[in-house]
């Protein structure tokens, strides 16, 4: 069933360690890519930090309003003190990270 969608411009190529490529004849499969190639650096810079904390200022607003129970807001609070801890975190890891 195969050999019925076998195009005489792509041949098929065994990779160690990963599954068989199809690849156009003539040239080779991708040994590795990373995510650096397609743009992606692993890092938000500063505008992941600001829109950290806007989105946590944003998450503490909810505690005002006419809701009247309070496990909405012990959810609310336990929340933004968790991304606080890790904006916090991310900000010390980025400052020490030239020391290492």
């Amino acid at each position: 069933m195969t050999e019925a969608f076998h195009s005489p411009s792509t041949q098929r190529v065994s990779q160690p360690g990963r599954e068989e490529a199809v690849v156009r004849a003539g040239s080779h499969p991708v040994e590795h890519e990373s995510p650096a190639d397609w743009g992606w650096h692993g890092e938000t810079g500063k505008w992941g930090q600001i829109g950290g904390w806007l989105a946590t200022l944003v998450l503490l607003t909810y505690l005002v309003g006419n809701h009247e129970g309070r496990t909405e807001d012990l959810w609310l609070v336990g929340i933004a003190a968790l991304m606080a801890l890790v904006l916090i975190w991310d900000l010390r890891r980025k400052k020490t990270a030239w020391r290492r």
